[in-house]
């Protein structure tokens, strides 16, 4: 996978530059490991993650998984526990949606404490209800979690195309500006939060997203 991770002073920059950056054991074992990481950093941190070119995420890495179930299926289980651990993870998270995030990788992005988003291109999708994949008990658990309830439900039901304006207007994200300070207003963001207390932003965020994240089997079982 290629997740390429700097440190740009408190703030751990991760950028996906996996072409459509889908989902499977790679990635999902790379991002996986990305948040282990930073439960491990000592001292002020935040995380931001983007993605290059036309996509933040396109989704379940479907081509990948045709004729071979069991493969999806256990993607699907770690997946949605990351989505869990990344609601609970003790440091503030942005998400910089640089391109469409559809499926998955829409649900990825409600993980995030912070979504911004550029201005000029990309889309935001939850797109089942067209391709006739429902979402698990997990899944809308992650989208509800997170979104003002009217939206999630019109997105999940209508598997409507959010624009960074619609999705601002809605909701999905807290920001929009240009692709070229997009990175920029991310780590900004980060960086303002960075320093705060980590143990008070983690109880803070299991107080909020703690039965989120166990419904999405995060922390996991033995």
């Amino acid at each position: 996978m290629g997740l390429d991770v700097q440190r740009q002073g408190d703030v751990v920059v991760a950028t996906w530059r996996d072409g459509e950056n889908r989902l499977n054991p790679d990635t999902v074992g790379a991002l996986d490991a990305l948040a282990r990481d930073i439960e491990q950093v000592e001292g002020p941190c935040a995380v931001v993650l983007t993605g290059e070119g036309k996509f933040f995420s396109n989704g379940l890495d479907l081509e990948r998984f045709a004729g071979n179930r069991d493969e999806l299926l256990a993607t699907v289980s770690v997946f949605q526990q990351l989505l869990g651990r990344l609601f609970v993870l003790p440091a503030y998270t942005v998400a910089a949606i640089n391109g469409h995030a559809f499926a998955g990788g829409a649900m990825l992005t409600c993980a995030f404490d912070y979504r911004v988003m550029r201005d000029d291109r990309g889309y935001w999708c939850l797109n089942e209800a067209d391709i006739g994949l429902p979402l698990s008990a997990e899944m809308a658990a992650a989208v509800l979690g997170r979104l003002p309830q009217a939206t999630a439900l019109e997105a999940m039901l209508t598997a409507r195309r959010y624009s960074a304006t619609d999705a601002l207007s809605a909701g999905i994200v807290d920001a929009v500006t240009s692709a070229d300070r997009l990175v920029e207003v991310a780590v900004e963001r980060a960086a303002e939060v960075a320093a705060k207390h980590r143990d008070v932003i983690a109880a803070h965020k299991r107080h909020a997203f703690g039965d989120v994240a166990a419904r999405c089997g995060w922390p996991r079982r033995a």
